[in-house]
């Protein structure tokens, strides 16, 4: 890691040019009606606080039903008021907060809530609107999903609470990671992974543990992730420097990383993030199409799933006004590339994540590809050897 150092106050974040996305757009036809009622339960259990109206107008239904266009409407209702309160906590309590400097103190306080979504019963934090919030979606999630869906949930939100607190230790120290710890870091705090389980309760059905176990999954998923945060990055730069002073004047982004230790200015940070989400997005499409030729209908909608999430990501990302900032308007673009800036096949330089290009670690076993067609069960994959 290395010191922080904060540019000029005046200067001005870099434009975002349009933004590769072969991916079509999707979006639940009950889009205005989730949307509605998620902003009804931002107010309910963010007790009214100027955060919680904030949020409210920011679309975050319409953005689950675009991950779910053809999903559940109450899973679809779930997974918006689940991602909301996932910024009750990102904004309230980490970047406007004091515990996002507290990195001991933050994971006391994510423990408290942790074992409110493991045990809901507890007689724990029974007049905190975050934990009457969590208790609301765990035993929804719990009457969607199954014990196994609900148990890596709440696994997921572990995972998140432990990369949170890890950026809270550069937020106290004022530094900046380097690039392979930011991308294991963002991977996890971007909140993608909770995600993950109401993918499959959206369309009702579960993935077998091998299923989800298999590298090629993993691989997909984890590509997922990461072009989801790469593109939040991009798109909320001109944000985070726009709220640095309610935020202590730290932000932490891939610009800022690329910045701060590639000597890069920002306009070229911008031009390098693009391109390496891009090598990334026409991999996972690669690998996608790899897996869903030889794949059963529950994998095959898994994978497609995922797929909506990154455009649902991109769409909402340059539409909601958390990133367009009407009062000081961001420099996003309204339309989208129809070309990659960068489709190399090599893997990325970073050394966390160059298993995804390894074709012998993501091939399928034969039985995967003889039961390719089965109905009533997603394709058996094996573990390489």
């Amino acid at each position: 890691m290395s010191p922080l150092i904060d540019p000029p106050a005046s200067t001005p974040t870099p434009e975002i040019p349009p933004l590769y996305a072969p991916i079509p757009p999707a979006v639940h036809p009950r889009h205005t009606a989730i949307d509605a009622r998620t902003a009804a339960w931002a107010r309910q259990f963010g007790a009214g606080t100027r955060l919680s109206e904030r949020l409210a107008e920011q679309d975050i239904g319409v953005f689950a039903a675009r991950i779910l266009p053809a999903g559940r409407e109450d899973v679809a209702q779930l997974l918006g008021d689940f991602v909301l309160w996932l910024f009750l906590v990102d904004d309230g309590v980490i970047e406007e907060g004091e515990l996002g400097k507290a990195p001991g103190a933050l994971t006391a306080a994510l423990q408290r809530l942790l074992w409110v979504a493991e045990n809901p019963e507890a007689d724990l934090l029974t007049d905190d609107p975050l934990a009457a919030g969590l208790r609301d979606l765990r035993s929804r999630v719990a009457q969607h999903g199954t014990a196994g869906q609900l148990a890596l949930w709440v696994n997921a939100l572990r995972e998140y609470a432990l990369s949170v607190a890890w950026e809270a230790g550069h937020r106290a120290a004022g530094s900046v990671p380097d690039l392979e710890d930011y991308t294991l870091m963002r991977l996890y705090d971007g909140a993608t992974t909770v995600v993950l389980p109401l993918l499959e309760m959206g369309y009702g059905y579960e993935l077998s543990p091998q299923e989800r176990a298999h590298p090629a999954i993993r691989a997909a998923a984890q590509m997922a992730s990461f072009i989801i945060t790469w593109d939040n990055d991009l798109l909320s730069a001109h944000k985070e420097v726009q709220e640095a002073g309610q935020t202590g004047g730290y932000y932490l982004n891939v610009l800022r990383v690329l910045t701060q230790h590639h000597g890069l200015s920002p306009t070229q940070a911008v031009t390098e993030a693009i391109a390496q989400r891009d090598r990334v997005m026409v991999h996972f499409q690669r690998v996608c199409a790899a897996l869903a030729s030889q794949s059963g209908p529950q994998l095959r909608q898994y994978l497609d799933s995922l797929g909506h999430f990154v455009r649902a990501s991109l769409d909402w990302g340059i539409s909601s006004h958390r990133y367009t900032t009407p009062h000081d308007p961001a420099a996003l673009p309204h339309t989208f590339a129809s070309m990659p800036t960068d489709a190399r096949a090599e893997p990325l330089d970073i050394n966390a994540t160059s298993w995804w290009w390894d074709p012998h670690r993501l091939r399928l076993s034969p039985s995967a590809r003889r039961n390719r067609h089965l109905a009533d069960h997603g394709a058996l994959l094996a573990a390489p050897a």
